[in-house]
């Protein structure tokens, strides 16, 4: 989605975001090597992370990757909009090619969860199962998207009813009859951007005073924009569209329903070191993908609002190559 709603960096998650199931773990590879300073540490396995390990395993240096399986890129049932696949790819088959590139350049991989990082010198220990001593460190933990909490939620995103990112696939839902919930400002917002796909869109904000100043009312009425007040959490299946129920007890239904209710950029293992957060929440990082802490450097969701596959993988070529120059220099020195 093109602008985040909300942002908390203070969630302890090493992920690439969350979302459900689970990439099969490769048979090798699949373990801390005792005793091994690794030229970097990657933590996350989405399309960011993994990108930067074939990268890096490709500069033949030691590499190693904690992914706790929760990789945002899970959710997305099929996706049109990345570069390469014009009749589309799964997130789940995206993120298994990717991780097969990665462990044919030599990266070794691990299913757990960081729960902290310090510094060690001018390298870096990880907090893990085993601890993981590194001498760079990219984050690419992501972010958690705010849903409803309804239990169909997974459901309805894979048959397209809910959908997370217009930006992705709008172009799907062309003269449909669409719908944004959440809080009304980044809600009007999401359904102005939906207007150059369909003219039927209606915002869906929670049952409670609506906060939209004499401004943004009059925008939605020239756009023509409905706005209805609803139960967020009440949103189900109707067949093969999405059903919800408004304030005044009726069940509204449309072809596919947009949250847009924030997120939680995990930033927390390097805002914990000294990174800085910019006013959204995001990293801070230069045009080389490096945070202010020598070593550090983040790429992905947990950097750029643009939450796209193409963005993530050129934050990793960007990172990866610095970090490379980076390790040179510092075996040079």
């Amino acid at each position: 989605m093109g602008e985040r709603d909300s942002s908390n960096g203070d969630v302890p998650v090493t992920v690439d975001s969350a979302a459900t199931g689970s990439v099969r773990a490769p048979d090798d590879g699949d373990s801390v090597v005792e005793g091994q300073v690794y030229d970097c540490l990657i933590i996350g396995g989405g399309p960011a992370g993994l990108t930067a390990a074939s990268y890096l395993g490709r500069f033949r240096r030691r590499v190693i990757v904690v992914d706790a399986g929760q990789s945002r890129a899970k959710w997305i049932p099929v996706s049109h909009n990345c570069p390469g696949f014009p009749d589309g790819i799964s997130g789940l088959d995206l993120l298994d090619r990717l991780r097969k590139q990665a462990l044919k350049s030599g990266v070794d991989f691990v299913e757990d969860t960081v729960c902290g990082l310090h510094r060690d010198g001018a390298d870096f220990i990880a907090q893990a199962r085993s601890p993981i001593h590194a001498r760079t460190v990219l984050i690419a933990t992501g972010i958690l998207d705010t849903l409803p909490d309804a239990p169909d939620v997974p459901d309805m995103i894979a048959t397209g009813s809910l959908r997370l990112c217009p930006i992705c696939d709008a172009y799907e839902v062309i003269d449909k009859r669409i719908a944004v919930m959440g809080p009304a400002t980044p809600a009007m917002k999401k359904a102005l951007f939906m207007q150059a796909y369909t003219g039927d869109v209606t915002v869906l904000v929670p049952d409670a005073p609506v906060e939209l100043d004499a401004e943004a009312r009059a925008l939605i009425a020239r756009a023509g924009i409905d706005v209805e007040k609803c139960m967020l959490d009440s949103v189900h299946p109707s067949g093969n569209q999405a059903g919800i129920r408004l304030a005044d007890g009726a069940v509204s239904t449309f072809d596919t329903i947009y949250p847009a209710m924030g997120c939680t950029i995990l930033s927390k293992l390097a805002t914990d070191l000294g990174a800085q957060r910019d006013e959204v929440g995001n990293l801070v990082v230069d045009p080389h993908q490096r945070t202010i802490i020598p070593g550090l450097y983040a790429a992905g969701d947990v950097v750029n609002e643009i939450n796209q596959i193409a963005v993530a993988f050129g934050h990793a070529a960007i990172a990866a190559t610095d970090i490379h120059n980076y390790l040179s220099g510092t075996e040079r020195s």
